[in-house]
């Protein structure tokens, strides 16, 4: 059955309507397949209902047109086999006012074709029958609204997490009972959650997602792929599923054959934006997130129950916005302003291609907690504060953002902020954040600023202070760890912990350094004039 014929409600299973106790239906024949499904309800007397059927429906008739010879012939048989042939789900057979009892010939046809029969009773009208599966259709789509709903409530609430990506593929996960995967844009897994399927399941998924990924390579002529049965692949993403009884239709009906596995698309065709596939007993699918960067996600399932796909799609949605290149600038201006500073430019030159204005803050940023931040989680980041500009460097994300979108502090993140310069002072303004963030990690604040206000150091000429500078702290600038080290101790007013905190050491390698430094300079620290020089110093190296 093509997927347009397909109803938008989701189909009945056939043993709930069996349990239905005031319509007291009774299979006497055919397979007890739980995963039998009735799509609709459809009552005809036609001795070949073949013409009418689309497939997924539960037939209905009281025998009028069986003949009084029909048992010694082949009726029966040719009768149930064209019900099969048209995809039914399944024959219900009302005992009287024609027949006091389902003809023996019928229950026989229904078991070599493998059909399930019902016994409808005299006190159950077929309108009855029909109501009961309109009634059940309709709690299965409000189960599954309701599925949905909380689906994308939980999604949303974790994409706002410190965590992003991690966290709304682990709900996904979680809300499908499987396995979901990002990947990137050259096909490797970044980050993935829930139960991991086998080598086999792994290596279709990743596969799949090359079907749906843009740009995607051309397959070599005459490749056949290795993936496993039932691969679909769609331009706007999978309906809600072909039924069992549609397959079979297919498969009595004439028709090409259709390899196993995902089918390599012209190459001169846009790639679909979702596909599908079934491997080692598992529902795969893929869907390619933005507008072409190259991220997809993949899901590997152990069903596909109805609303599976509209809680995908809504992940992917927003993996798309997280995982999307932000429009501060576009990729060629950024691109062109990149070579422009390899090539020698000036930043003041280049700043004019990011879109930004003539004033810039810099960013640096720590996540709290152990572990340094991955690309996707830099690149929330910078989207949370309004830039694309983001330099995940270790264990601190550098973010260059414009001074008209002043910085708030971020959930799960420790920053700070350089003062608002221009860009030939780029440079300075990333000594400025780097400093913040350390004070600001001592002082477990979420976010410091670099302070904008004139200081009594400005009255010095630069190149005199510079000098004055390099002269005073010569015997301890040759170790590059002491004059940080002394620089984070001042501005911390002397805490041994808060220092050790800021600088990731512990309090004794503190304690050492300063004491080494006490001794190189043959001064004594704990004098406010010679802490407040050497502030000054520190201040222009």
């Amino acid at each position: 059955m093509p997927e347009s014929a397909v109803p938008p409600t989701p189909p009945v299973p056939l043993t709930a309507l069996l349990a239905r106790e005031n319509l007291a239906l009774r299979q006497i024949a055919g397979p007890s397949d739980p995963g039998t499904v009735v799509h609709w309800v459809h009552t005809s007397e036609m001795a070949d209902p073949y013409p009418y059927l689309l497939g997924g429906e539960l037939l209905l008739t009281a025998g009028v047109h069986i003949p009084e010879a029909a048992g010694s012939g082949t009726y029966f048989d040719d009768y149930v086999s064209r019900i099969v042939a048209a995809g039914g789900a399944a024959l219900g057979f009302g005992v009287a006012p024609v027949h006091d009892t389902v003809p023996r010939a019928l229950v026989a046809a229904c078991e070599r074709y493998g059909l399930p029969l019902l016994e409808v009773p005299p006190q159950t009208t077929f309108s009855g029958v029909a109501r009961a599966v309109w009634q059940l259709m309709a709690q299965a789509r409000l189960s599954e609204l309701r599925r949905v709903t909380e689906a994308q409530q939980s999604l949303a609430s974790a994409a706002s997490r410190p965590d992003p990506v991690p966290s709304v593929l682990r709900q996904l996960a979680q809300r499908l009972g499987g396995w979901a995967v990002l990947y990137g844009p050259e096909g490797a897994e970044i980050t993935g959650s829930g139960r991991e399927p086998g080598d086999e399941a792994r290596a279709a998924l990743a596969r799949l997602a090359e079907v749906v990924r843009p740009d995607r390579p051309a397959p070599a002529a005459g490749a056949a792929s290795p993936t496993s049965s039932a691969s679909r692949a769609h331009s706007s993403g999978p309906g809600p599923g072909e039924p069992a009884a549609a397959r079979s239709r297919s498969a009595h009906r004439p028709g090409p054959a259709s390899p196993a596995g995902p089918q390599p698309t012209d190459p001169g065709r846009p790639a679909p934006t979702s596909a599908t596939d079934t491997t080692a007993g598992l529902h795969l699918a893929a869907y390619a997130l933005g507008a072409g960067h190259g991220f997809v996600l993949g899901v590997a399932a152990p069903g596909r129950a109805p609303g599976d796909h509209t809680i995908a799609s809504v992940a992917a949605v927003l993996l798309s916005l997280l995982t999307g290149e932000q429009h501060s600038g576009t990729g060629a201006a950024r691109s062109s302003a990149l070579v422009r500073l390899l090539l020698g430019a000036a930043p003041e030159d280049v700043a004019p291609l990011l879109g930004g204005g003539r004033r810039w803050v810099v960013v640096h940023a720590r996540p709290d907690g152990e572990g340094a931040p991955d690309a996707v989680a830099a690149s929330a980041l910078g989207a949370a504060l309004g830039s694309a500009l983001v330099d995940p460097a270790g264990d601190v994300v550098r973010v260059l953002v414009p001074a008209g979108r002043a910085p708030d502090p971020q959930p799960g993140w420790t920053l700070g902020v350089s003062a608002a310069v221009a860009p030939e002072d780029w440079p300075a303004a990333d000594t400025q954040a780097a400093r913040a963030l350390a004070r600001a990690r001592a002082t477990r604040a979420p976010l410091l600023r670099h302070g904008p206000r004139p200081a009594l150091a400005d009255l010095v000429p630069p190149g005199e202070a510079a000098a004055h500078a390099r002269t005073l702290l010569a015997p301890v600038t040759a170790h590059p760890a002491l004059p940080e080290t002394l620089r984070t101790w001042l501005s911390l007013h002397g805490s041994w912990d808060r220092t050790a905190v800021a600088l990731s050491v512990h309090r004794n390698t503190v304690r050492q350094r300063i004491a080494r430094c006490a001794a190189l300079l043959e001064t004594d620290l704990d004098d406010p004039d010679v802490r407040m020089e050497l502030w000054f110093a520190l201040r222009h190296i």
